[in-house]
């Protein structure tokens, strides 16, 4: 599957779900893990090379191509005596490879399940030979994925970090200018955020959600699924810039849940005083994750154009 979006940060003193499901696997091209690299010592194209354009959290010289596993997943493995450093809950794996090879006692990989950290298992790109076996889930249809459950998998609470990574490609879409966001779901959740980043006024660029099943109104911008198992953006066929959301928050958007209503008779039974279901929406408004938006901004070369600055100045915080 594609790499998920939701390692773009993660809740502090949390403790979260396994980061992919039982059975699934992603490739971070990304190095990852220690030894770490003062900024100072890499120069700006060095820095390009590797798909960043402005400091921005730690940078690590590991290695690149890391697999990411369900720590359920795992096989033949145990934990590495002396490597099970952690916070307060699990293991963070801050001094690198923390599992070994039952057979051979060779290290092969990171297991992560602190508080604060998305549980999984990065196995060593050197340790992993790839072997015949069942065949994989075949790629599913555009048209096949708004019915599709997956796409429902580890959102929850922590939909706030897809939102920061898709208000960070809609600002530089929008190239820091004015944005009206057409009515409903994605004005609800997306709307107070973008009103205190972008200004307001006449030439504003009208934001809506397009895709599978969703059709596609007419606007400038068109909020567009990711696809979970390749990352593929889907594009608009009007002449819109596609701004891609992960999948799960654009099914989120795109098809809220359905509420039942209770029957008017009867009421509910003595000392139940909420609704049941829940409500379709968050209690209270969410703010997309500030962390996330500044690591998307960081990874694209827009952030080193004057006018993604003057945003950046004008508002900091939401």
């Amino acid at each position: 599957m594609a790499l998920p979006i939701h390692l773009s940060d993660s809740h502090w003193e949390r403790l979260h779900p396994p980061l992919l499901e039982a059975g699934s696997y992603a490739v971070d091209p990304d190095p990852h893990g220690p030894p770490w690299r003062p900024w100072e010592e890499i120069g700006a194209q060095e820095l390009a090379a590797r798909g960043i354009f402005e400091p921005f959290g730690n940078l690590s010289d590991g290695p690149p191509g890391t697999v990411l596993l369900a720590p359920g997943d795992m096989r033949g493995t145990g934990l590495i005596p002396g490597r099970t450093e952690g916070y307060c809950t699990g293991i963070d794996g801050r001094g690198g490879p923390n599992l070994a090879c039952l057979g051979c006692g060779l290290p092969v990989g990171t297991r992560m399940d602190d508080c604060g950290q998305w549980q999984v298992v990065r196995l060593l790109p050197d340790a992993v030979v790839r072997l015949p076996g069942p065949p994989e889930r075949p790629v599913m249809d555009w048209s096949e994925l708004p019915a599709d459950g997956a796409l429902r998998y580890g959102l929850g609470e922590f939909r706030d970090i897809p939102a920061g990574v898709a208000l960070a490609h809609l600002v530089v879409a929008a190239r820091g200018g004015p944005v009206e966001v057409a009515p409903g779901p994605v004005a609800e959740a997306l709307g107070p955020t973008i009103a205190a980043l972008l200004p307001s006024g006449e030439g504003a660029q009208r934001l809506d959600l397009a895709g599978p099943g969703a059709g596609e109104p007419a606007a400038d911008l068109l909020l567009v699924p990711v696809h979970p198992q390749t990352g593929e953006v889907w594009q608009p066929q009007g002449g819109a810039v596609a701004v891609p959301v992960e999948a799960s928050l654009w099914a989120e958007l795109a098809f809220p849940p359905h509420r039942t209503r209770l029957p008017a008779v009867g009421g509910l039974p003595a000392g139940v005083e909420r609704d049941d279901p829940l409500p379709p929406y968050p209690r209270s408004l969410y703010w997309p994750s500030q962390y996330a938006f500044r690591r998307a901004l960081a990874r694209m070369a827009a952030v080193q154009e004057p006018w993604l600055r003057a945003v950046l100045t004008r508002r900091t915080e939401w």
